[in-house]
């Protein structure tokens, strides 16, 4: 990346040689020393050093010293005492950098004269040291909780060894308002880490231990705080901060290489960046020093210049290839499951259209709608298998999806493909699900991917199943596909879609089901195309019953009625919903009676938005192991996903599967 990019080792899971080989192989320029990390490993500091520099790594700042302004005469006699430790240490480690956090300290005296005087004795020591030292306002400290009333002490102090550190937890976990970064001095802004969060009402020093995510993961602006801090002319790393209970307990090189693409997603959405384009301009910054005295005008020069062309030189993404419909949704099925597949498709309307050339893979086709059914000996189970193995999205610049999936570190699919099959670039996500982008159109007039499938009158004499399906369409294209992701890699998932689709920020939402709450992402593209991501809130014990990670496929319709009316005259599975619904239904909102009857009689699920829009849908059992379908008809201008009534779905799911279960014991 253009832009030097680093991570603080408490972000990784792992000891400390661990975490820099992880964040060494993602690609980082640096790292933070997390203090912790440094006491408890047995190297030295020298050879804390030496690893860095061998591992291509520089030492960007040490953290955190605490408590250390506003102190009373006796402790702060400490601090100082600690300080030259500290100093020392960081000599040893090659980094001219330390933070230092607003206190905490029951007895801080609130008293800015105090603390800028404290913090300028600090700096004064660090100077003579050769180090600087940036300053940080926490969200929960005692007085300074605030970068505004940070960078006035800095201000009194006035000396060329402190400055400030931004971080946009704690800028943005009190205010959304942060225009003002832009105004400051570059040159006293010394260090910028960044971190995103969901929305939570909760006490901020927990929601920043527990619950910070890499940019792209979360609900806050860290692409507009990140362009401010550089209009203001700081030239520094883009540094990762997070505290994340899942990810440190995550494989570090997974966790290393997912930050690593957080900061490309984040560079590609800052775009050029005219930095310095304050009212104080761009000045050297610190994380290229090795030394706080003063540098040569032609050093100073060559920097500022640097500095000043950051937002021409900045890489930018590929662009996204702009999806904007499923090419096709794959199903792979054991034999046994993809009989009960191949009834349901047929009911549903659709028919078997094509086989694959040279794989055991049929095309089933109904409107827009393309569903591939792929037969496999599932090495895991001998009993019901179904999953859905991938999703392709129609592009219309393949190249330019290969290059932008290289940018973002994706690791590509590798594929066994023969000379006369389509090539269409793939990555896996996280719950191993294949994303697949595909040409919409081939060569010479061809139909891209489609190629690759025979027509079913081409095999008439191959003793294929009959492809027999109605002629008419009822489902008009594939609505959105929701898949469940690992519990300890959801964050990961929805950063991938994300940089992925370039979408901006998902909808998220909980909800309650029998076994515990289900988080959910939205993903909703202008284009149209619309993924929905699930995950357990806390991982369910074995005992549940029924589908610990279900997926589901939501086929759009113009009229619900008549293809739930096929469904049950078809004697298909449709999922049953309970009596109390209904009857909830109709006093909660003032429906008609046969209205309501005629929802009841079709296990019809209904939903109303605040303008009048409704959601009219469906469910199938769950077939197999894991998918499920629905089947959705939206009036008025509905334009959600229809998951108000997920409890109830998700209620009925476990009621169906636990019956199934009982009925084979």
């Amino acid at each position: 990346m253009s832009l030097r990019t680093g991570i603080a080792t408490v972000c990784l899971s792992g000891t400390l040689p661990d975490k820099l080989a992880a964040a060494a192989h993602a690609g980082f320029d640096g790292v933070e020393l997390f203090e912790p990390d440094v006491l408890g490993t047995p190297m030295s500091p020298d050879e804390i050093r030496q690893l860095c520099a061998e591992l291509g790594l520089s030492v960007d700042l040490y953290q955190p010293f605490r408590d250390v302004e506003g102190a009373p005469a006796e402790r702060f006699e400490i601090t100082l005492r600690r300080a030259r430790r500290v100093f020392a240490t960081m000599q040893e480690l090659g980094c001219d950098l330390v933070l230092i956090c607003s206190s905490t300290a029951p007895d801080t005296i609130d008293d800015d004269e105090l603390a800028a005087a404290q913090l300028r004795q600090l700096a004064e020591l660090a100077q003579e040291h050769g180090l600087r030292i940036c300053y940080e306002a926490l969200a929960w400290g005692i007085h300074v909780s605030t970068w505004e009333h940070s960078w006035r002490i800095v201000e009194r102090a006035d000396h060329p060894a402190l400055g400030i550190c931004l971080d946009s937890f704690h800028v943005l976990s009190r205010t959304r308002e942060f225009s003002g970064i832009a105004e400051l001095p570059g040159e006293r802004i010394f260090f910028l880490q960044l971190a995103d969060a969901p929305k939570m009402d909760m006490n901020v020093l927990q929601w920043s231990r527990h619950y910070r995510l890499f940019p792209g993961q979360g609900a806050f602006d860290v692409v507009g705080f990140t362009r401010a801090v550089l209009e203001a002319g700081y030239s520094g790393p883009l540094s990762l901060e997070v505290f994340n209970d899942v990810f440190r307990q995550s494989p570090p090189a997974l966790t290393a290489a997912d930050a690593h693409r957080s900061l490309t997603n984040l560079e590609a959405a800052l775009g050029p960046v005219p930095t310095g384009s304050g009212p104080h301009g761009s000045a050297m910054q610190s994380s290229d020093m090795h030394s706080s005295e003063t540098h040569s005008s032609e050093t100073r020069s060559s920097e500022t210049s640097r500095s000043h062309t950051r937002g021409a030189e900045a890489r930018l993404l590929p662009a996204a290839p702009s999806p904007g419909t499923f090419a096709f949704v794959e199903i792979e099925a054991t034999p046994s499951s993809a009989l009960q597949l191949r009834s349901v498709l047929r009911s549903l309307g659709f028919t078997w259209t094509r086989t694959h050339r040279t794989k055991p893979v049929t095309l089933w086709e109904q409107g827009d709608a393309r569903l591939l059914l792929t037969i496999t000996a599932h090495p895991d189970t001998s009993g019901p298998h179904t999953r859905i193995a991938a999703i392709g999205l129609d592009t219309s610049d393949v190249d330019a999806a290969a290059a932008r999936l290289r940018a973002l570190d994706a690791e590509l699919l590798p594929r066994v493909v023969s000379e006369q099959e389509t090539a269409m670039p793939a990555i896996a996500s996280p719950d191993g699900t294949g994303v697949f982008f595909c040409p919409t159109r081939g060569g010479a007039g061809g139909q891209g991917w489609l190629d690759d499938f025979l027509r079913t009158d081409e095999r008439a004499n191959t003793g294929q199943p009959d492809a027999a399906g109605s002629t008419e369409a009822s489902l008009t294209n594939v609505d959105h596909v929701s898949l469940t992701q690992p519990f300890d890699r959801f964050d990961e998932s929805i950063l991938l879609f994300r940089s992925l689709l370039d979408t901006s920020a998902p909808a998220s939402a909980e909800h309650a089901g029998p076994f515990g709450l289900v988080r959910s992402q939205e993903f909703s593209p202008q284009d149209g195309l619309r993924l929905v991501l699930n995950a357990s809130v806390l991982r369910r014990g074995s005992w549940s019953p029924g589908v610990l990670s279900p997926q589901h496929i939501a086929l759009r319709t113009e009229d619900v009625v008549q293809a739930a009316d096929r469904m049950h005259a078809a004697g298909a599975p449709v999922l049953h919903i309970s009596p109390n619904y209904y009857a909830d239904l109709a006093a909660r909102l003032g429906l008609y009676e046969d209205f309501v009857e005629s929802l009841r009689s079709r296990n019809l699920l209904y939903e109303r938005d605040g303008e009048g829009g409704e959601c009219l849908h469906f469910f199938t059992p769950v077939l197999g192991s894991q998918v499920y379908f629905e089947v959705v008809e939206y009036r008025g201008g509905f334009s959600g996903f229809g998951t108000a009534d997920t409890p109830i779905r998700m209620a009925s799911h476990a009621a169906q599967r636990r019956a199934a279960l009982l009925s084979h014991t």
